[in-house]
């Protein structure tokens, strides 16, 4: 269980590394371009799954006070990039050094709405990873509406046959 999600840790950030760049590399009416899309901008995209990881590492560590990172954000889609790259590093930080037991821990937390629920931390992890690789999914859409026509491979696959 263990390797796998260290692993999973680590695609993420290639990952959404490789989708950054192209992003990065966009004027910033691209960047904040209104779409169809679940987050209408590539910018919200990226800020969405940044709040979720944000989040969930908030709830693991028991926070009582969940605080989204775009609460109150300023910043540029660049200063989204390098929180969201900072917060996936936390994860894969956190992982490598955490035990079997941490890893099958069941912990509690709520939701905005108030629900309690009950879930092991592997079970949060796996569902952290999906998350990310769904959104980026979108972000791939939206490149292509903006005209981007090189995009980046991000499937798990050509990851791990890269890894050799």
């Amino acid at each position: 269980m263990k390797e796998l999600l260290k692993q999973y840790a680590t695609y993420n950030i290639w990952a959404s590394q490789k989708i950054m760049e192209d992003i990065l590399s966009l004027p910033e009416e691209k960047q904040m371009a209104e779409l169809p899309s679940s987050f209408n901008s590539l910018h919200k995209t990226l800020l969405h799954i940044w709040d979720a990881e944000s989040i969930w590492w908030q709830r693991m560590k028991l926070h009582e006070r969940i605080i989204r990172p775009s609460e109150n954000f300023k910043g540029s889609i660049r200063d989204v990039a390098n929180g969201l790259n900072s917060q996936s590093k936390q994860w894969e930080d956190w992982i490598a050094g955490a035990s079997d037991l941490a890893l099958e821990h069941v912990f509690e937390y709520k939701t905005f709405d108030g629900t309690a629920y009950k879930q092991p931390v592997w079970q949060m992890l796996h569902h952290v990873f999906n998350h990310g690789t769904y959104h980026r999914g979108q972000l791939i859409n939206m490149l292509r509406q903006l005209g981007v026509d090189k995009l980046p491979g991000t499937d798990f696959i050509i990851w791990s046959r890269g890894k050799k």
